[in-house]
């Protein structure tokens, strides 16, 4: 691998405008930075960056730790915090727990050998014992999309208590009588904090949860989860059968959809059918899904600036946890009353296809 020491001698220049030819270019005169950019071409020289980041004293990586990739919400999660990393010239690294703790931890172990300058991250458990530890290292960490229960740990996320209730109310208000909710791990936050909002939705109607809610929980949140959850939910008897299905993401909600029109039913005719985050492919299904909506690009943004104000200003920086309020987006998907009871017949059932 040719050395900077190369390029200059063939340059005909000294290190120091070597230097500047790659961090500062606009001190150089254009002749001779022309003539340099030519060398460094020609021999293929391409400079450490670690030796560079050790002699600047920080690194120049951000490390983002999502729950799921394939999940289009971290997508556009994952943009909103590269741009800001992109703007203050920082690299994005992007992890994959998973649902996993152990390779959570995985992650976090290769993060704090890589010093990163900080990390956001959508925690698998609720314990920041781990994230503390990052912290005593002198990474700067913050949660996204799960709210923090330490004054110390800032925050970015949505009010999903409240998103569950939207949810719920609307379903409520069009006269279903039972909601299955298909739901993720309650070890996760946001499975557990929707359930909540659905259960208050309920309350505030004089009725017991327990009566109008069926929860399906799968182990985890994506589309072939949401598909076995349609067997659970049919299995119940048809008098009890639920008329609405309420599920914690879009993944979900895309599975039970494929699920049920397997099958024979049809949505809205057979069964209502909310998501949440209202993902780009949620209005654009050939039944457009009702869908409760999280500003994910700005979630992203936001925990983002608050991750490089606390590594780059500690003295000032003031730990923030900031809350978003989700939208009811509501689409064709949900916009059918049931009739009575007495009126549903169950169509013939045709094997899925495996």
């Amino acid at each position: 691998m040719p050395s900077i020491r190369e390029v200059a001698e063939r340059a005909g220049v000294s290190l120091g405008t070597v230097s500047n030819v790659l961090n500062h270019p606009e001190l150089v005169a254009e002749e001779t930075r022309q003539r340099v950019q030519r060398i460094i071409d020609e021999l293929g020289f391409v400079r450490n960056g670690s030796a560079r980041q050790l002699r600047a004293g920080r690194s120049l990586y951000i490390g983002l730790v999502v729950l799921d990739v394939a999940n289009p919400f971290f997508t556009e999660v994952a943009r909103g915090v590269e741009d800001v990393a992109s703007e203050a010239g920082y690299v994005v690294i992007l992890c994959n727990s998973d649902d996993s703790s152990e390779r959570e931890a995985h992650y976090l172990r290769v993060l704090e050998e890589q010093r990163a300058h900080g990390v956001l991250i959508t925690p698998v458990l609720d314990d920041p014992t781990h994230l503390y530890r990052l912290r005593k290292r002198g990474i700067s960490v913050v949660l996204l999309d799960r709210p923090s229960r330490q004054p110390d740990l800032c925050s970015v996320a949505v009010d999903d208590v409240h998103g569950g209730e939207l949810a719920a109310e609307h379903l409520l208000a069009q006269g279903h009588e039972r909601i299955a909710f298909v739901n993720g791990p309650h070890s996760i936050r946001q499975c557990a904090d929707r359930l909540e909002g659905v259960q208050r939705a309920v309350r505030a109607t004089g009725a017991d949860p327990a009566q109008v809610v069926l929860e399906v929980a799968r182990p985890f949140l994506n589309a072939r989860e949401g598909e076995r959850a349609v067997e659970q939910i049919l299995s119940v008897s048809e008098a009890e059968r639920p008329t609405a299905i309420f599920c914690a993401n879009d993944l979900l909600a895309l599975g039970v959809m494929r699920g049920l029109t397997r099958r024979g039913f049809a949505i809205p005719r057979d069964f209502a059918l909310v998501g949440y985050d209202d993902v780009d492919f949620a209005g654009m299904l050939s039944t457009p899904l009702t869908s409760v909506r999280q500003p994910k690009y700005q979630l992203g943004r936001s925990a983002a600036e608050l991750l490089l104000d606390e590594a780059d200003h500690p003295s000032t920086h003031e730990h923030r946890q900031l809350t978003y309020q989700p939208e009811l987006i509501v689409r064709e998907s949900s916009s059918y009353r049931r009739p009575q009871r007495s009126r549903l017949t169950r169509p013939p059932v045709s094997p899925a296809s495996p």
